[in-house]
């Protein structure tokens, strides 16, 4: 039998990958496509739905057509998304309703309050382990139904349904037999208990979302029906591994073990720390989430959220045109032995772990005559740094394990400045992925096991892998030091009077 090969969709903030993984996790193909960012109003961010889709056929089409002419069998799909982000379309023809809310939009700040003021924040907090926050789904929908009610009708008649990208996606590419998301997802909307495993009606309904309107929840190895890829492929082949980018990265990493712990850098950054099976509530602000549910017994995380991680490079691109290229800022930044004192405050949709400052807006502080824009984007590498420092000792004060090791993946990894000034300002040794493909390779590995390619989590941790290791080169002192200019600078943006 020829060997398989598996597809994997990763569908993020900011663009829509697919990639050929064979069965040792080697990527061997790859395509992308950019999607558009839409800032309607200050604190609203939208993705059109159906871009999306139409750079998802691209993209998959691309890669399967070149594995064909090659003589690779591919034997499944599997799909890893941009979590929280929403959105409601059609049932049957599966088309986008209105504009994807993405996890960035802080719209449903005020219904939050609504849900505080009504004292069903520690009830919210509880069932789903997650903070009352606009990061999440719920908010979005909450907001989405009360200013459009055509929309809550269409909900109510069972004409329009909801989903995470991942369920849009699997509905489209099943021509609507499937309509499912995995735990991980479901475990990101605010909706969902992880104890019990299952949509929480009484939350449906503070939250204004019809039950019936949400799809069914999956285990990430299990099947999700079969795709043609919109009639590309001759024969049918099986969805199967369907998880959160976040969690997916997780499990790429082999992170199986309870005090196991992966940091995901991207538009903003996630932290999760594997807790084991029992589930651990925080009163510091770490959310506690689904890692992944197999043969149905769950495993449990702590997560960090950094909001704006390296969104703030593309910023210092795109607004304020310091560099063409983000590349081009870790050749600036290492002009400078230090930032000079510049702190960038990063808040452009409020601060996460632990500050959850959702109103505070960015800011740049400790300008001199003599700073110049290499400071700037020196101070912009170290502000992701001082986010992940803080997010940690959230964390290690929450876990009830020890920190055995960090792991780290994502794009910006490729920045090796960035990854020494984050050893440095942490004190952890960084375990840095060789490929930055974290995310669709965990989805490919939950698909080996879904499909029997792989028969248990030891066969995949003992598959081949590759890392760069980061230690840190400066003294704790001197770090602590650089740590209190960053918290002041922190103050000054999350203090109303900002004195």
């Amino acid at each position: 039998m020829a060997q398989p090969f598996l597809l994997a969709l990763d569908q993020s903030t900011s663009a829509t990958k697919a990639l050929l993984f064979d069965t040792q996790g080697r990527a061997l193909d790859r395509e992308s496509r950019p999607h558009r960012q839409h800032y309607p109003q200050p604190g609203w961010v939208e993705h059109d739905a159906g871009e999306i889709w139409e750079n998802t056929l691209v993209v998959l089409r691309s890669v399967a057509l070149r594995a064909h002419a090659a003589g690779r069998e591919i034997a499944a799909l599997s799909i890893t998304n941009q979590r929280e982000t929403v959105l409601v379309f059609e049932r049957g023809s599966g088309r986008p309703l209105a504009p994807a809310m993405v996890w960035q939009d802080r719209r449903g700040i005020g219904l939050c309050d609504e849900q505080a003021a009504a004292g069903r924040g520690e009830a919210i907090h509880a069932r789903t382990g997650l903070r009352l926050d606009a990061y999440f789904s719920a908010s979005k929908l909450q907001w989405l139904v009360r200013h459009r009610p055509d929309l809550l009708a269409r909900l109510e008649s069972g004409d329009a349904l909801i989903g995470t990208i991942d369920a849009y996606l699997v509905y489209r590419l099943t021509c609507g037999a499937v309509f499912a998301t995995d735990h991980t997802n479901a475990s990101r909307t605010l909706l969902f208990d992880i104890t019990s495993l299952a949509w929480d009606a009484e939350l449906c309904a503070w939250w204004q979302v019809p039950r019936w309107a949400l799809p069914e929840v999956r285990e990430p190895k299990a099947r999700f029906g079969e795709t043609t890829l919109d009639g590309t492929l001759t024969r049918p082949i099986p969805i199967c591994g369907v998880m959160g980018d976040s969690q997916a990265s997780l499990f790429a990493q082999r992170c199986f073990e309870a005090g196991t712990a992966k940091v995901t850098f991207g538009t903003g950054s996630s932290i999760l720390l594997n807790i084991g099976s029992t589930p651990r509530l925080s009163g510091r602000g770490v959310v506690t989430a689904l890692a992944w549910v197999l043969d149905g017994v769950p495993t449990y995380t702590l997560e960090g959220i950094i909001i704006t991680s390296a969104a703030t490079l593309t910023w210092l691109r795109d607004q304020l045109g310091l560099v063409r290229e983000v590349s081009e800022l870790e050749t600036l930044a290492g002009e400078v032995a230090s930032s000079g004192g510049v702190y960038l405050v990063p808040a452009f949709s409020g601060l996460g772990l632990p500050h959850w400052a959702p109103e505070s807006r960015a800011a740049i502080i400790g300008l001199s005559g003599h700073s110049d824009r290499r400071h700037v984007a020196r101070a912009a590498l170290e502000s992701m740094a001082f986010q992940l420092r803080d997010a940690l000792a959230a964390m290690r004060g929450e876990a009830g394990v020890e920190l055995r090791s960090l792991h780290a993946d994502g794009g910006p990894t490729a920045n090796h400045l960035l990854m020494q000034i984050t050893a440095d300002f942490t004190g952890v040794e960084l375990r840095v992925a060789a490929s930055p493909d974290c995310s669709p390779l965990g989805a490919a590995l939950a698909g080996m096991l879904g499909l029997g390619i792989r028969g248990s989590l030891a066969e995949l941790a003992a598959l081949p892998r590759a890392e760069t290791r980061y230690r840190a080169n400066l003294s704790a002192e001197t770090a602590g030091v650089l740590h209190a200019g960053w918290l002041a600078a922190v103050r000054r943006v999350t203090t109303p009077s900002h004195e």
